[in-house]
Formats: C-alpha cells, sequence, structure tokens
C-alpha cells in the first residue's frame, strides 16, 4: 500500500531513499511493523549498522526520525526502545493517510486525462496477471503515484509525499490476504475516476486505506506484537 513527500520525493521509489539515514529509517519502521522488533524492545544498533553495511551515525539518525513518527523513543544513557504502539495508533496512520488520498482521487475525478485512465487500467491488469509480490509493490506505488499527480495540487503531493516516507513497505510480502483485496479496490478507484465521479472516488480511497490499516493490525495481531 501502502507507504510519502515533497513534490520531488512523491516520484521517487518510497523503497529506495537517496541517503543512509533514510535506507536505516526505512529499515528500521519495516522490522518494526513486520513484528521483528516488538513494543519495549531495545534497538541493536551496532547490529542494524553491520546489518546496512553503514556506521551508527545514520543509524542514530534515523531513530531520530523514527522517535518523531512515535515509532521509537530514545531513553538517556539507555538507547532507543520501540514504542508501544497501540491499534490506534497503527490504524490512524493509515486513515490520515487515506483522507489525504482521497483528497487527491476527488481532484483526479476531475482532471485525469483519458490516456491517464487508460494506464491506470494497464497497471490494475499487470498487477493481476500473477506477478511477485515485488513487482506488485511496483505497481501499486506506480498506480498511487499516477492518481495524485493528476490531482494536479502541489501541496497534497507534498503532504503525501512527506506521510509515505512514514508507512511501512513490503505490504504485498507480508499479507498474503492483501493483494486480492487489493486488486478489488483498484478497479473500485478506476471505475470511479472513469465515471469521473469525484465524491465516490474519494470515498474509495479513503476505504482502501482504512481496510489496509486494519489488515496491518491484524497481521501484527497475528505476530503477536502485543503479546506480554
Amino acid at each position: 500500500m501502502v507507504a510519502g513527500l515533497g513534490a520531488n520525493d512523491a516520484i521517487s521509489r518510497p523503497n529506495l531513499p537517496s541517503n543512509l539515514k533514510g535506507v536505516a529509517a526505512q529499515e528500521i519502521r519495516r522490522q518494526v511493523f513486520a513484528g521483528e522488533l516488538r513494543p519495549g524492545s531495545k534497538v541493536d544498533q551496532e547490529a542494524l549498522a553491520e546489518q546496512l553495511g553503514v556506521s551508527k551515525i545514520p543509524i542514530r539518525e534515523a531513530l531520530l526520525i523514527l522517535e518523531h513518527e512515535g515509532v521509537i523513543e530514545n531513553v538517556a544513557r539507555r538507547g532507543a526502545f520501540v514504542a508501544r504502539l497501540s491499534r490506534n495508533d497503527i490504524q490512524d496512520h493509515y486513515r490520515v493517510f487515506g483522507v489525504v488520498s482521497g483528497l487527491a482521487a476527488e481532484r483526479a475525478a476531475k482532471n485525469m486525462p483519458k490516456a491517464s485512465l487508460l494506464a491506470l487500467t494497464d497497471i490494475a491488469d499487470r498487477m493481476e496477471s500473477g506477478v511477485g509480490p515485488e513487482e506488485q509493490e511496483s505497481l501499486n506505488f506506480e498506480f498511487h503515484r499516477r492518481i495524485n499527480y493528476a490531482a494536479d495540487s502541489r501541496r497534497l503531493t507534498s503532504i503525501l509525499g512527506i506521510m509515505s516516507r512514514t508507512l511501512p513497505h513490503g505490504f504485498y510480502v507480508a499479507h498474503q490476504e492483501w493483494p486480492e483485496k487489493a486488486h478489488e479496490d483498484h478497479r473500485k478507484i478506476l471505475r470511479a475516476l472513469t465515471a469521473r465521479t469525484a465524491a465516490r472516488s474519494r470515498t474509495a480511497m479513503e476505504k482502501h486505506f482504512a481496510d489496509a490499516g486494519d489488515h496491518a493490525v491484524a497481521l501484527l495481531e497475528a505476530q503477536g506484537f502485543w503479546d506480554h
């Protein structure tokens, strides 16, 4: 899904950060939302640095970024710990992202040229053709990127870019049941855009991300993320 940025950020792949601290932040975020790092657990900075082949400096910078996101808690003289995220914290993040994405879809329904709608249809077809999870992730990014840019709003593009960086990626790898649901959602969004129904486009997009949040919570539940 999921899953953000300035105007230029929104056209760069979210899984290819342009700096080391971005790479580190993305990997720590992935580990947290994949249930590999549990709430309250200490982040092993040396192990992360070795894993990513970087010094501890970008790791520390990444932890500061994640502290601002509420994912990490830095404790003086003790280290960095995974924040005790609640189910609502995760669902709210996806829903807020969905609201802004919904605004973009609403605008896109009025602005998107026919050629762009045909391109979206092609992307949806390719996603349903049996490609692997990584290709699904790439196509999903492109599907939403085209809609966001069709909104023709620098402010919305900027906000979505910033928020997109804070969404965990790898949804199509971790959530085995998600691709089928995403395909169905994308078709609903596409039909609404093609019909030029702005309100329906907004609602379909908002629900898509709200459901993604519910799936994320369900996956973490299954992994015992909140078990003590």
